[in-house]
């Protein structure tokens, strides 16, 4: 049995400015097709445009709002809300309430940075 406690995840600023803490993948567990990462979006922050290669994502909102752009569509969402991303779908998504944007991510195949795409040259 697997247990990995979020305590032990590092955070890190990830190559499109979200602050992620990944919290199982096969590099910290026996997966293999997967990864679950908690992304937090600061208040006023857009993550960079991107899109990925070959993975589908989810976003799941545990806390906060946010303007979700995919693929040239904006809406605003917030907690409670999933959101599904699919191979090649240009995607950001910008804090915009008063508090920190935290959502789980889920990817598969497991997140890589190889697979990951900037479309958004602004830091």
């Amino acid at each position: 049995m697997e247990i990995i406690n979020r305590n032990s995840c590092k955070e890190f600023v990830a190559q499109d400015e979200a602050v992620v803490r990944e919290l199982v993948s096969p590099r910290n567990s026996s997966l293999k097709n997967q990864s679950i990462a908690e992304v937090t979006i600061p208040v006023g922050t857009t993550v960079r445009e991107h899109y990925h290669k070959k993975t589908e994502e989810v976003y799941y909102l545990i806390s906060g709002k946010g303007e979700m752009s995919l693929d040239g569509e904006t809406k605003i969402v917030g907690e409670g809300d999933s959101i599904v991303i699919l191979p090649e779908q240009k995607h950001k998504m910008k804090c915009i309430g008063d508090e920190d944007l935290v959502m789980v991510v889920t990817c598969s195949p497991s997140y890589t940075d190889e697979d990951q795409i900037i479309t958004d040259d602004t830091v």
